[in-house]
């Protein structure tokens, strides 16, 4: 049986800091005790309220954060402890599309030395010019951009062009896993579509494995196979989409799916509202993470955390989620 391209066990990263008032040393459970398997061809969609760890978890996974407890496993081979040196042979296979395309591109230098950049890093070309720029405005045709574009600077272009150029840096090295930490999110709505569009197609053509990080619920359903539902730094739901979607057991995601918009304004919708604020990553509940929040909530809520298991669905498929509303329909 081939393994999974990537499985992540009990994976945990903490920051320590300084409550400065008392001087008392605590961390910052930024991510904890994350389980996830990834298979080859997958597009799995992260979502959750900003600061739930959703980016956090991407970047650990491309060890651009150190691990502070767990496994990463990639192909089988654990990579958790690699240093710099041993992850640079894996960088070509494991890359990431930044947030704010303007940000994540070096304002002093044209695209084709930004798109160029991976290639002289991973050593590929480096005494054949003629190569680099054959590959170079290969990678700009396929994202839809000519070679008029090889010469610009970032200012010279728009938020969705710059965004086709950061894809086209992160694929010309051909990987296999893409961390799309919210690739459309910073981009005009007209414009989205067409680069969601433009990663679904490089996703079947190049049969590209995802890890979709978003807000946005609706670009997650119409993109994503598999969603996986984050709240403070824990995975509370994870499943198939049209499950996920049609069926949502975790309160919390029964509150996210009902705060997606709908074109008709006048149509009647239900929405959750939910009464107070997300507690402090520092300071959070000792029972479940959700239970200041939850409407359901009950004495044990506040007194165990309910471990991520797998559930009966109605579809039949694989439905995980972390709430005791859930244990008598446990497989």
């Amino acid at each position: 049986m081939t393994a999974p391209l990537l499985e992540i066990k009990n994976l945990k990263k903490y920051y320590p800091v300084k409550k400065t008032r008392s001087g008392e040393k605590t961390v910052v459970k930024a991510v904890d005790d994350i389980n996830l398997t990834v298979n080859q061809g997958e597009i799995i969609g992260l979502v959750g309220e900003s600061g739930c760890g959703k980016s956090t978890l991407g970047k650990t996974i491309l060890k651009l954060h150190s691990v502070t407890d767990g496994q990463i496993l990639f192909h089988g081979e654990d990579i958790t402890s690699y240093n710099e040196n041993q992850m640079r042979p894996l960088r070509e296979k494991m890359q990431i599309i930044f947030q704010d395309p303007y940000a994540s591109l070096n304002p002093k230098k044209r695209v084709a030395q930004a798109v160029m950049a991976p290639l002289n890093v991973s050593g590929k070309y480096s005494q054949k010019e003629k190569e680099e720029k054959v590959e170079v405005e290969a990678i700009m045709q396929e994202v839809g951009l000519g070679e008029k574009f090889l010469d610009k600077y970032p200012h010279e272009m728009s938020g969705g062009q710059r965004q086709r150029v950061v894809i086209a840096r992160a694929l010309i090295n051909d990987p296999e896993l893409v961390i799309c930490d919210e690739p459309v999110s910073a981009l005009d709505v007209s414009v989205r579509s067409q680069v969601l569009n433009l990663l679904k197609d490089l996703q079947k053509d190049r049969n590209l494995t995802y890890l979709f990080i978003s807000h946005d619920l609706s670009v997650v359903e119409y993109l994503c196979d598999k969603v996986a539902v984050m709240y403070l730094g824990r995975i509370m739901e994870l499943a198939d989409k049209r499950e996920l979607y049609e069926n949502p057991l975790h309160p919390y995601t029964q509150a996210l799916l009902s705060a997606i918009p709908v074109p008709d304004i006048h149509a009647k919708k239900e929405e959750i509202i939910l009464q107070g604020e997300v507690p402090s990553p520092m300071d959070p509940p000792k029972g479940c993470l959700f239970c200041t929040r939850c409407p359901h909530a009950s004495d044990r809520c506040r007194r165990e955390a309910p471990e991520l298991k797998t559930v009966e669905c109605a579809g039949g498929g694989t439905h995980q989620a972390a709430c005791f509303l859930c244990e008598g329909r446990e497989e």
